[in-house]
């Protein structure tokens, strides 16, 4: 830009209809002046569009032009002369996803707060869903983007969440986040609702037992290797058709198929590793159209379950093993791989993960998460990889369409 050349920012408000931004481009452009930058928003019909230029000629005759040009359309417009320019388009360095239902202007006030507190700029704010949760994103820019600021932002704001019962997810913004390609989910009380070995324990008649065991094991409190076999255990003599039954019985977590076809359509590979089993999983497994299943095996002889597991225990441990070994298998980095669970067990598969996500966690998981839900809705994890409610639907309506199911109140 020439330094004779004054940079103008102009601000056109109002409703949203055709023909708004070629009337203002047609007076623009009557001027001879350079577009810097442009940038739009319409939240419920209402329009802001934003144009920085320099202009070569008289800012004030530009000015008159422009209200004039914009009256004939019904808009506002505001012209500031000698707006400041920032040469390069600015980058911002973190995303932050706020979930709630509802977001009171409370918990986002706080939440804007305590991001100034932390030195934080918000450079951008866009509503990303409205179904089954009030989902908006934040594009920040931190002061210093290493690690130790950005634990200081997530604890920051993980008290606001807890004190405003919404969700708050920070990742780092631009091509880290866009490219997961690799997605591993927990299955008990993750991508199903309830736990297997408890349906099973109730045909046994031991199902409050094996329920304290199972919780137990969850929060961390004994060991899930000692815990499984003490709750296998209690189901030696049990027909294996009742396993058949069981299958029949589970029921999926709301939201689980619309985040894995919206997830299969972006490209990733899905798949479950678990601390059930196997003869229970794999026909939904199939079902979902998931990529690999790594599951226990239950030990049957003579049509009758043993109370034994065959092979070795997928574990805490082991399910972090099985995602690395998933992501080896298709060539897909380990910064680029989530894992989604809810119990103790699943702490060293989301460390490993690039992103791990606590889905209705126990404390332990949800103190060394990346991100926490805490809505019983499973496609709120697509709102944290950035995917909005709206790109979801438009995609279902091109394969057939899939309806909103009503939310209980």
């Amino acid at each position: 830009m020439s330094t004779s050349e004054t940079t103008v920012l102009v601000t056109v408000t109002g409703p949203d209809k055709p023909g708004v931004t070629s009337v203002l481009l047609a007076a623009l452009s009557n001027n001879a002046v350079s577009l810097l930058d442009v940038e739009q928003v319409v939240i419920r019909g209402r329009l802001t569009l934003g144009v920085l230029v320099s202009c070569p000629s008289d800012p004030e005759a530009l000015q008159d032009q422009l209200e004039d040009a914009m009256a004939t359309v019904g808009m506002d417009v505001e012209v500031e002369i000698g707006a400041n320019s920032v040469s390069g388009a600015k980058v911002s360095t973190h995303a932050v996803v706020v979930l709630g239902s509802p977001v009171t202007a409370r918990a986002f006030s706080s939440i804007s707060r305590k991001l100034a507190e932390q030195g934080v700029n918000i450079d951008a704010i866009r509503g990303i869903a409205d179904y089954p949760v009030t989902g908006l994103e934040l594009t920040v820019t931190v002061p210093s983007n290493d690690a130790a600021t950005e634990t200081r932002l997530r604890t920051a704001l993980s008290v606001v969440a807890a004190k405003e019962s919404v969700d708050i997810a920070v990742e780092r913004a631009g091509l880290a986040r866009r490219s997961k390609r690799l997605i591993v989910f927990d299955v008990d009380s993750t991508l199903i609702q309830g736990e297997v070995i408890e349906m099973l324990a109730a045909h046994a008649g031991v199902e409050e037992e094996v329920r304290q065991v199972t919780e137990a094991a969850m929060r961390g409190e004994i060991d899930f290797a000692e815990s499984l076999r003490q709750r296998v255990a209690t189901l030696a003599g049990l027909d294996a058709s009742v396993i058949d039954e069981v299958a029949d019985q589970i029921e999926l977590t709301p939201g689980a198929r619309t985040t894995i076809r919206t997830l299969r359509r972006l490209g990733f590979r899905c798949g479950v590793v678990s601390g059930g089993f196997r003869q229970v999983i794999e026909p939904l497994a199939h079902e979902l159209e998931l990529d690999f299943v790594q599951a226990n095996t239950l030990e049957i002889v003579n049509g009758k379950l043993t109370g034994k597991v065959v092979g070795e225990i997928v574990d805490r441990a082991a399910k972090a093993v099985m995602l690395r070994r998933f992501a080896a298998e298709t060539g897909v980095p380990m910064e680029q791989t989530v894992a989604v669970g809810d119990g103790a067990n699943d702490i060293d598969m989301l460390n490993a993960a690039g992103l791990g996500i606590a889905f209705n966690a126990k404390p332990a998981l949800r103190e060394v998460a990346d991100a926490a839900l805490s809505h019983p809705y499973l496609d709120a994890i697509l709102f944290i990889l950035g995917v909005t409610r709206d790109e979801v639907e438009a995609a279902d309506a091109r394969d057939g369409g899939v309806r909103r199911v009503p939310l209980p109140h």
